[in-house]
């Protein structure tokens, strides 16, 4: 029987270096898994909401660091590796951002780099004036009042449209916008909204409107957006204003005189404010006032300039609690309306 000859220095190295890659390969896969189970696992969170603001030029590294101090409860190490490893890093994105409870270390940048940004929302209404969507902007939540010491003449420089007048200049809508963001980032959207709403609807004019400009298509758009009680007669209100225009006849419409009125006005129009003159006062003046009265929607844009074909001159609410309005298309017929329905028949 021939002996086994003992393994050689050379064999002796070769098989620890076996065993060596071999616990190097389960301690690589130990590692793997644990990585895996780590980016998939919930990271456990000091509120039920997190939020954060990336800053532009923030570095992954900053970004980790932030995430740990606003709430997120693991090594911030980990989370920048993370970011690093990903290959991902260089496309977080700035903006503001929340997390809740179930976010792991891969939703949470994906959120980043997608820029799925946690926002808030302001909605303007059809018929505000400036002064009521300055209010609700003030009153809005995570956003910067930027706007807040700036008068009229400075706000419309601040838009890009110097010199013009700011009422009417601001498109009604939804606004969303990120969290921290300033007012000025809102109303440059709806200021932007109304330019093109108005170029849109004064292309559209009809032939034979007496408006001379998509300035005087404003105005006319305001004062319907204030007239109008019901969205089904938006049309004949501005037929009748666009008629009385035509022939040189005067608006003699309320809205404007309580604009022109300002803080004075307490709620109760009187016989003695139609017969005060100010520069919007249309029971005196002849035309359309000298700027719009409030902020016009789009309806009431396209109303002005292509109104419902009529030849109805004076309207009157019913005060029937619809909205509805009596068009008349001579005094007489109007006088009887107004008896009817603002003076019970008498």
């Amino acid at each position: 029987m021939s002996k086994r000859s003992p393994p050689t220095w050379f064999a002796l190295l070769a098989r620890g270096l076996a065993v060596l890659l071999l616990l190097l390969a389960l301690a690589a896969g130990a590692a793997a898994w644990l990585a895996w189970k780590w980016l998939e696992a919930p990271l456990p969170l000091r509120s039920a909401q997190v939020e954060l603001s990336v800053e532009p030029g923030a570095t992954p590294r900053a970004v980790a660091q932030a995430w740990v101090d606003a709430g997120v409860q693991t090594q911030p190490r980990w989370l920048f590796e993370w970011f690093r490893w990903s290959g991902q890093s260089r496309l977080i994105r700035a903006g503001s951002y929340e997390i809740e409870a179930g976010a792991t270390p891969r939703s949470l940048l994906a959120k980043m780099v997608q820029g799925d940004e946690a926002m808030e929302s302001v909605r303007i209404i059809e018929g505000w004036t400036l002064r009521q969507l300055r209010e609700a902007l003030a009153r809005a939540p995570e956003l910067k009042p930027t706007t807040a010491g700036m008068d009229d003449a400075q706000l419309m420089a601040a838009v890009g449209s110097p010199g013009l007048a700011a009422e009417g200049r601001f498109f009604p809508d939804t606004y969303r916008y990120s969290r921290g963001v300033s007012d000025l980032t809102v109303l440059k959207r709806a200021h932007r909204a109304l330019q093109q709403q108005l170029e849109a609807a004064w292309a559209e004019r009809a032939p034979d409107t007496p408006l001379q400009s998509a300035e005087q298509a404003l105005i006319l758009a305001s004062i319907v957006e204030k007239e109008t009680g019901l969205a089904a007669e938006r049309g004949l209100v501005a037929g009748v204003f666009v008629n009385r225009l035509r022939i040189g006849m005067r608006l003699q419409t309320d809205p404007t005189v309580i604009y022109g009125m300002g803080p004075a006005f307490d709620g109760n129009l009187r016989r003695r404010d139609l017969e005060t003159d100010t520069p919007y006062n249309t029971y005196i003046r002849g035309g359309l006032p000298p700027t719009p009265i409030a902020l016009p929607g789009t309806a009431s844009l396209r109303a002005a300039v292509r109104p419902a074909a009529t030849k109805a001159l004076y309207f009157v609410a019913m005060g029937d609690g619809s909205g509805r309005s009596a068009f008349s298309e001579n005094l007489a017929d109007h006088n009887r309306a107004v008896n009817q329905f603002q003076r019970g028949g008498q």
